[in-house]
């Protein structure tokens, strides 16, 4: 039962990895969309951002419901970027310490 519990952990904590990437890309395509880098008329750079949009947004959504405004700054994938840091500390010292 041990090993399988860590194998659970091990799994979550590449998603979590994977998924702080995923957060990255999407802040830096939304970047280089909103400075007019990328082109979103253009078909793959469209369907690139849309699927890191669908990615992150639902998560960011309900961030930015808790978080106050604060002017034109979106501060939610700091947010979650933060929390998934923290949950995988938790989970590291929980199970590999």
């Amino acid at each position: 039962m041990d090993s399988l519990v860590g194998a659970l952990v091990d799994v979550l904590m590449v998603v979590l990895r994977f998924y702080t990437w995923v957060i990255v890309a999407a802040v830096i395509a939304s970047w280089l969309v909103g400075f007019g880098v990328i082109n979103i008329h253009n078909q793959f750079a469209r369907m690139i951002v849309s699927a890191l949009y669908a990615m992150t947004e639902p998560l960011f959504a309900q961030v930015r419901r808790i978080l106050p405004p604060f002017g034109g700054l979106d501060l939610s994938p700091m947010v979650v970027l933060l929390l998934i840091f923290f949950l995988q500390s938790l989970l590291f010292r929980s199970f590999y310490l």
